[in-house]
């Protein structure tokens, strides 16, 4: 089975400016810092010291952030985070990206990789620590759940709908867990099949930002009408009966990296964008 690994120059927000056609932005003022309550099915939270929070909505759920107080090269970043969020935020982690939105997003994503700089996490691992979740990857635009890799293709002939996809992460395991919640049509009168599947790797560093994941095993869990169904696992094939496009093993590197947003270019040029989940 395959390894499975999800800003335009930066500009302020002004309140003449319209909200892109893919989201909605909503900007709030007040004197002191406020926390934003948010479900914790449906939104993202990201509790940094300032005056304006932004509020992206997408079709993953609603994303929020907000602005530092301060001028500089931090400001610079959250315009730039922002910017890509707005982006990506109506594509459906991809699925129904075109052409013109797979190019707006690989500059917007540009533009905070060049304004982060260099990745290094020989000393600093820690920061992919948690739970992310994905927002968008480019090759999705493949309308294959696998991507430029073998994987369920999205259509009529196999109705398939693509929940939330997060990756979870354990620095001190070296645990490295593709999640993925689906559902599977099925003819009438019958209901869809709801599923998580957890594709379990480990993980390893090679050299400052690039991390080589081996896969281990697929476990699925239903859900909805068939939820007292318990985990099971998919057996992995023998490496003899592997093709070629499918060795068990890839590697991505992080190109950028905070405490709440994550960005990754895979071995076959994949631009994938998380956010903490």
């Amino acid at each position: 089975m395959a390894a499975s690994s999800a800003l335009s120059s930066p500009a302020r927000l002004s309140n003449n400016r319209s909200p892109p056609s893919c989201g909605s932005v909503r900007r709030s003022i007040s004197s002191s810092p406020v926390l934003i309550a948010t479900p914790r099915s449906s939104r993202l939270s990201f509790t940094i010291p300032e005056r304006r929070s932004l509020v992206v909505n997408s079709t993953v759920g609603e994303v929020s952030f907000r602005e530092p107080e301060t001028s500089g090269d931090k400001e610079g970043i959250e315009s730039l985070k922002l910017k890509l969020l707005s982006v990506v935020s109506g594509l459906n982690r991809g699925l129904v990206a075109s052409v013109d939105d797979l190019q707006r997003a690989e500059a917007a994503a540009k533009l905070l990789e060049a304004a982060g700089g260099p990745v290094d996490l020989t000393n600093d691992l820690d920061k992919l620590q948690g739970k992310w979740r994905l927002l968008y990857s480019s090759a999705f635009s493949s309308r294959s759940l696998g991507g430029s890799r073998p994987g369920l293709p999205t259509g009529r002939l196999i109705p398939v709908t693509l929940g939330q996809v997060f990756q979870r992460i354990d620095v001190f395991s070296k645990d490295f867990d593709n999640i993925a919640e689906v559902e599977l049509g099925a003819p009438w009168p019958f209901p869809p099949l709801e599923a998580t599947a957890t594709l379990a790797h480990k993980f390893e560093l090679l050299g400052t930002c690039k991390i080589k994941i081996t896969f281990e095993k697929t476990t699925v869990k239903t859900s909805g009408n068939l939820a007292q169904i318990p985990p099971f696992e998919i057996p992995r094939l023998p490496d003899s009966f592997r093709p070629p496009s499918n060795p068990g093993t890839g590697d991505f590197e992080v190109t950028y990296v905070d405490e709440n947003m994550r960005i990754t270019r895979g071995d076959r040029g994949e631009l994938r964008v998380f956010v903490i989940a």
